[in-house]
Order: structure tokens, then C-alpha cells, then sequence
């Protein structure tokens, strides 16, 4: 019987994490194409819909948008600068102590419409920069091959993951930069938050709605083409970078009934499997049978080449990785769920406090996720995302003390170790937004994550100068001390 651990790893990798659309900026320098996320526009907080503004539903809007592409405010286009700001924030990701940090590669950048068949040497060059200036700290390279940043053109041609075809374009550009940096990156991620195609097809699979019948069936069928294309990353990755890790990346939506009535329990369940398919396809290899009355009920169909279960099944994923912000709660009544709560959930829990954004704020929940995920698939697991969006301000010395996210982090991270303590296999943690950055779902700089500050307002107005916060010092002592101390 193996030893009780009951403190973190020595090897551990404590980190923080970005996507290239929401940091890098230079949209349109060094050969890159538009992306999806390059689309969507900022909508003041009054004027959006559920909380968050991330969708392009039509190809009358999208054509709007490019009709005004010089007209109007679209952050993740300038990101905040990291294109040309890299060196300056890589030395203070090393002065924290990072052991690794998550990015994400552009597809566009690399090839800009996703169909050419050779790559862009400047996207690649751009690249390799980054990861040497990460290495030269000792800061391993952790990779997202696909974090929301599908070529537009694709959208506008093939309708996003709906068409076959994409999987192969997806492929070389995978193969592509496994072989360009085989000797610099050891870690690597499929596709960020798979199940996002659920809550908006058009940044989870580059799908525009009217241009399809059935929104289920389409959805449903894009992301057995992205499972399959996973499948073969995995195997490309394996063939070309042996010593190589490569898991996939899952939004976890832990879920609590809402009463010990039966019907609140299958309700929550349901919730539960339906997020967990992504990743019994992923890591197990295969379809699970609960999705047969689903499909069956809903009429869909999902078409499968000959050889798709047996990619699937050969190739599963070496770890799984999830991002973790909140819980939800779920009521087997039908009028509950139209009740505004959480970004994913209708019902509040009167249990847990919130979030500047309403996000509900559940550490005991994170641990409950990791040992329910390792339970079911016994892979080592990676806390990829995890953070608390807040308002900072900037005090007239220019400190900025955020308390509450310290407080935030420190609950997670001792809910951590906790996990640990229990038996699951953890490789490391994360922190979403290390350094302020857009918000993926709101598209605002006025929700920051980040240990530094980055000074930016939504408009894009301000001098992009970085400053520390007083959780900088915090996470930093945190890393140190391999997570003992987190006072």
C-alpha cells in the first residue's frame, strides 16, 4: 500500500494560465488571420444577455461585424500587447517562481485561413521566441492547440467543425508545430473547454445557427469531429514527441441537487453526465450508453467513418485537465430552472457567497470535483484554470490590495491539497488570468484575474504598463513553499 501524501508533490507544476486571443494582441501582424474570437465585440454590462456576450449567431451578423471591422471595439484584437510585451511579462512569471505557463497557440497565426498547406514562418517564429524565453527560466511550456481560435475563414466556409474537412486542416496544423517544437514543449492540451459548444456553438465549433437545420444535431456532430481530431492529435503527438504529455481540457460544472427529492437528484445527474461525456469520450475512448436515449430523444444522429470508435478507443488522452469557478445547483421543477443564477445555472445556492459577476465562490466544491473525476477515470488530473474575476483598484501609491482574491486562491488551494490528501493524483494548478487579460465572456479588462495589473480600461484606453499586485508576493511565497505556506 502506497504512503498517504498529505502535501503537494515535489514536482508539482504551480503556474497560471492565458489564451492567445485574450493576451496577445497584433491581430493583424506577423501573417495572422482572423479568428472567430477577433469577431465579437464589446457590449457594456447592461446590454447583454444572460450575463456575457461571446456569440455570433448568423452569417448576416458576421457579415455585419466585417462590414465594420475598423468601426468597432473588439478587445480580443489588441489583447493587452503580449505580442510585443513578452520578455517583460515572462521575467515576472519567473520572479513568481512559475514552473509552468498555460498559452495557447493561434491557429491563424500559424496558418491563417486553416487550409493552406504550408505555415506561416513568422506565426512559427513568433512562437519559438515565446517558448525560449519561458525556458530560459526554467518554465515549462504548457500548450493549447485550440483555445477559441479557429480561423474565420473556416466559419465563413465550412461552417466550423460541422464539416469533415476540418478535422484533417486541424490535423496539419497540429502535426505542424508538434514537429516544430518537439524539443521546447512537453505539455499539451487538445481543445479548451470541449463542452463550451453546448452554451455557444460559435466559439466551441465555429458554427453559424441559421445556417444550419437542427442546432443539436449540428453541435452534436461537430464535436464527434473534434473528438476524432483530438484522438489524432493524441497519436501524432505520441509518434513525434515520445516523452511528451498530451490530455484534454474540460469545463467542469460540479452539480449539487437542490433537495434530497428524488427528482432533484436525477436532475443533477443528468447535469453530471452530460458534462462527463466529453471526457468519457476523451480519456475512456468511447461513447458512454447514457447518451443513446439523448441522442434518440433528440434526434440526432451522429455520422461516423468507418475507423472513428477505433481512433477514439486506441488514442485516449494521458491526463485530463478541467478549469474550476463555480458549482450549480439543480431542481427536477421545470419553473426553477428560468430563474437567473450562475453563468450555467439557474438556481442560486443560498450556501455559498459570490463573485463581482455573480459567479458563486465554492473551494469545498473544487475538491469534490477532483475526486469524483479521479474516481471515475484513475488519470493524473490538471487544475488548468481557476481564479476570481474582480474589480481591482489602484490606490494613490499605486498598490493594489486584492485581499479577496488571496482569500479565493488560498481557500482553492487548501481544498487542494485536501484532495491530495485523499488519494488523487494531482500534476498542478493553473491560476486563470495570472496577468490581467479580456475576459473571454464579456470581453471586458474591468474583470481582472491577474497577480499583475495590466492598465487598460474596456475602451482600450491606457499606457498597457504592468504593475504588481499584493497577490504577486502572496502566490509567489505559495510556489516557494510548494504550497505549505498560504498565509
Amino acid at each position: 500500500m502506497s504512503k498517504l501524501q498529505t502535501t503537494f508533490p515535489e514536482n508539482f507544476l504551480w503556474g497560471g494560465a492565458t489564451a492567445a486571443n485574450q493576451l496577445e494582441g497584433a491581430y493583424n501582424e506577423g501573417g495572422k488571420g482572423l479568428s472567430i474570437f477577433d469577431m465579437v465585440e464589446f457590449v457594456p454590462k447592461e446590454e447583454r444577455v444572460n450575463g456575457h456576450a461571446m456569440d455570433v449567431t448568423s452569417k448576416r451578423e458576421l457579415e455585419a461585424l466585417l462590414a465594420r471591422d475598423t468601426d468597432g471595439n473588439f478587445p480580443k484584437r489588441r489583447g493587452i500587447d503580449f505580442y510585443h510585451r513578452y520578455k517583460e511579462d515572462i521575467a515576472l512569471f519567473a520572479e513568481m517562481g512559475f514552473k509552468t505557463f498555460r498559452l495557447s497557440i493561434s491557429w491563424p497565426r500559424i496558418f491563417p485561413t486553416g487550409t493552406e498547406l504550408e505555415p506561416n514562418e513568422e506565426g512559427l517564429a513568433f512562437y519559438d521566441k515565446v517558448f525560449d524565453e519561458l525556458l530560459k527560466y526554467g518554465i515549462e511550456p504548457l500548450v493549447t492547440l485550440s483555445h477559441y481560435e479557429m480561423p474565420l475563414h473556416l466559419v465563413q466556409e465550412n461552417n466550423g467543425w460541422t464539416d469533415r474537412k476540418v478535422v484533417d486542416y486541424f490535423v496539419h496544423y497540429a502535426e505542424t508545430v508538434f514537429k516544430r517544437y518537439k524539443d521546447k514543449v512537453k505539455y499539451w492540451l487538445t481543445f479548451n473547454e470541449i463542452n463550451i459548444s453546448m452554451f455557444s456553438p460559435y466559439i466551441g465549433s465555429g458554427i453559424l445557427i441559421d445556417e444550419v437545420e437542427n442546432k443539436e444535431q449540428a453541435v452534436f456532430q461537430a464535436l464527434h469531429h473534434q473528438f476524432v481530431a483530438s484522438a489524432r492529435a493524441v497519436k501524432a503527438c505520441h509518434e513525434i514527441i515520445p516523452d511528451a504529455q498530451i490530455g484534454c481540457m474540460l469545463a467542469r460544472l460540479e452539480v449539487y441537487p437542490e433537495t434530497c427529492n428524488p427528482d432533484d437528484t436525477i436532475a443533477a445527474l443528468d447535469i453530471d453526465q452530460m458534462n462527463l461525456f466529453f471526457t468519457d469520450v476523451q480519456v475512456r475512448g468511447y461513447y458512454p450508453s447514457f447518451m443513446n436515449r439523448y441522442f434518440a430523444e433528440n434526434n440526432i444522429e451522429i455520422e461516423m467513418l468507418p475507423g472513428d470508435e477505433e481512433i477514439l478507443l486506441q488514442h485516449p488522452v494521458d491526463f485530463l485537465s478541467f478549469s474550476y469557478y463555480m458549482t450549480m445547483v439543480a431542481s427536477g421543477d421545470p419553473e426553477k430552472k428560468k430563474e437567473k443564477g450562475n453563468f450555467f445555472s439557474g438556481i442560486q445556492n443560498p450556501y455559498l457567497r459570490a463573485s463581482d459577476w455573480g459567479w458563486q465562490i465554492d473551494p469545498k466544491g473544487l475538491r469534490i470535483a477532483l475526486k469524483k473525476l479521479y474516481d471515475r477515470y484513475q488519470v493524473p488530473l490538471f487544475i488548468v484554470e481557476n481564479g476570481l474575476g474582480a474589480y481591482d483598484t489602484v490606490e494613490e501609491d499605486g498598490s493594489i490590495n486584492d485581499d479577496y482574491r488571496i482569500d479565493y486562491l488560498r481557500e482553492h488551494i487548501d481544498q487542494m491539497r485536501e484532495a491530495i490528501t485523499d488519494g488523487v493524483e494531482l500534476m498542478g494548478y493553473t491560476s486563470w488570468g495570472c496577468i490581467d487579460l479580456i475576459s473571454a465572456g464579456t470581453s471586458e479588462m474591468s474583470k481582472r484575474y491577474g497577480f499583475i495589473y495590466v492598465d487598460q480600461d474596456d475602451y482600450g484606453n491606457g499606457t498597457f504598463a504592468r504593475s504588481k499586485k499584493k497577490s504577486f508576493d502572496w502566490y509567489k511565497k505559495v510556489i516557494a513553499t510548494n504550497g505549505k505556506d498560504l498565509d
